[in-house]
């Protein structure tokens, strides 16, 4: 798809562009200040063409070259690529109010109404209200604790499916099993039920982060937006009507008394939110009063059930697949879990503060696999000089944290290898405080599910590296596991996990 569109756009733009580039102004230095370095542009379409199939990895290669703040062009849209711990410092905590607004995107018009979730919102009142509003009813410590029982009973689920795998002597796809326990998770704490025979959510969430993170000429040359070259827009279009519709199903059940719940200890998200429809979002707040409506309700979902579904399950799925790929560093986690837990039960959500190895295995995959490999788009609200660069108004901002994991100034020659002990002894965090791991962003914008997706790959994780020895399937070695990613929004294995697991728990 990227190079038949590249090649379309060539043929329609090369007679303009070198038409524009042999009269164009020579000038690097707009009003004589100092613009990062960066490679040279193209007119009309840039640095676009350079971006490839995997463009935080094309990023990380010219970050090399030019610097940790590096300039390009995508299309119209100047863009500042950050790639060092010291630079995103600098752009997310330093200057944080200056880069905490979203771009226009195409994907957000389409899947959240132009930014009227929690993600792509503009940086402004209305984000801080649904930010605040979605933290109290859902992501707040007292919120995660509740849904305990939820994470229990579905990796109890989750450890005997694998169980009946082994009796049949069957191969596991560890990459659907996660998805689909992921899922069904969710789906009972943001709507009180398993959606299992009501709705599809998986394939439509999966085109959701695909289409979130796209690089997509739209965006980046307006007057090209209607030929939709990439198909983008007809595929956001149909992504967006078949979530939307859900949602709207689902609004009409609630409404009518029809929606089935299931039991629970809890009050779950979406009926909060359907119980304050039409509603002040902020009623404490006489300034800004921002009324829940129904695209509201259905943007701010949208981005809970993607970034819920998709994010927690990749990062969980890269983890074990450099624990096959490191059985050295599986088996000191299984004698960890060993000390602290025994074999003769199963882990429990209160041991996780114990296993200080599993820490170290859980920063040292976010490093090498962050699941959102250049985070989300930032803006820049006005001009501003960092490090002695200009940045003008209205400059997209990328950050990224698949590079900076890759550092060798912070991580030493071994950066590209696996090696969960360099975190031994070491203070550094993955909460946004330690500017050389923040797979979860940092700032205004930092994730608010960080800490709920945090306790759910941790209990996953220790479940099954406890409850099973896992190898890999025919006889494959190792080093000979496929570990290709898949550019998107996130960043999932190209290819499906597989491995076959031996219980090893006595009793």
């Amino acid at each position: 798809m990227y190079y038949s569109t590249l090649a379309i756009l060539l043929v329609l733009l090369v007679p303009l562009c070198s038409f524009i580039y042999f009269f164009r102004p020579r000038n690097h230095h707009k009003n004589g200040r100092k613009h990062p370095p960066g490679p040279a542009p193209l007119p009309i379409i840039g640095n676009l063409h350079m971006l490839g199939n995997l463009p935080h990895q094309t990023l990380h290669h010219l970050g090399k070259k030019y610097g940790p703040i590096m300039s390009i062009k995508l299309g119209y849209v100047p863009t500042i690529v950050v790639s060092s711990p010291e630079a995103a410092e600098q752009f997310l905590k330093v200057h944080d109010l200056v880069f905490a607004s979203r771009p226009n995107l195409q994907s957000t018009e389409y899947l959240t109404y132009s930014g009227k979730g929690l993600a792509f919102a503009h940086y402004g009142s209305y984000w801080r209200t649904a930010r605040k509003l979605s933290t109290l009813h859902f992501l707040s410590a007292s919120k995660i604790e509740c849904f305990a029982p939820v994470r229990k009973e579905e990796v109890v689920s989750l450890v005997e499916s694998v169980r009946k795998a082994v009796t049949a002597g069957e191969t596991v796809d560890l990459s659907r099993k996660l998805g689909k326990v992921i899922e069904v998770m969710m789906c009972k704490l943001l709507f009180g039920q398993s959606m299992d025979d009501k709705f599809q959510f998986k394939p439509l969430v999966d085109e959701t982060m695909l289409l979130a993170g796209v690089f997509n000429l739209s965006d980046y040359l307006p007057f090209l937006a209607p030929l939709d070259l990439q198909g983008y827009r007809r595929r956001l279009k149909r992504t967006s009507n078949g979530l939307h519709a859900i949602f709207d199903k689902m609004v009409d059940e609630h409404q009518q008394g029809t929606y089935a719940k299931e039991q629970k200890p809890y009050t779950d998200f979406f009926h909060v939110l359907v119980s304050l429809l039409d509603t002040p979002m902020n009623p404490n707040d006489e300034e800004q009063q921002y009324i829940i409506g129904r695209e509201n309700i259905k943007a701010i979902m949208v981005d809970m059930v993607a970034a819920s579904f998709d994010t927690t399950a990749t990062a969980i799925e890269w983890t074990l697949a450099e624990l096959l790929r490191h059985p050295s560093v599986m088996v000191a986690l299984q004698q960890e879990l060993e000390r602290i837990v025994g074999r003769h039960r199963m882990v429990e959500e209160s041991d996780l503060p114990k296993l200080a190895y599993l820490d170290m295995v859980i920063k040292e995959s976010l490093r090498l696999h962050p699941v959102a490999p250049l985070l989300i788009p930032r803006e820049s609200t006005e001009d501003i000089t960092i490090d002695g660069y200009f940045i003008p108004k209205k400059s997209r901002i990328l950050v990224n944290v698949w590079s900076i994991g890759r550092d060798h100034k912070v991580w030493s020659n071994n950066a590209e290898e696996f090696f969960p002990e360099r975190f031994k002894d070491s203070n550094i965090d993955l909460r946004g405080h330690d500017f050389q791991l923040i797979p979860f962003g940092s700032g205004r914008r930092g994730c608010p599910g960080m800490q709920l997706g945090l306790t759910t790959m941790r209990l996953i994780i220790a479940q099954l590296v406890h409850c099973f020895d896992w190898e890999l399937p025919d006889g494959m070695l190792p080093n000979e596991l496929d570990m290709t990613e898949k550019f998107g929004l996130s960043l999932p294995r190209a290819n499906h996990l597989l491995a076959n697991p031996t219980y090893r728990l006595v009793g």
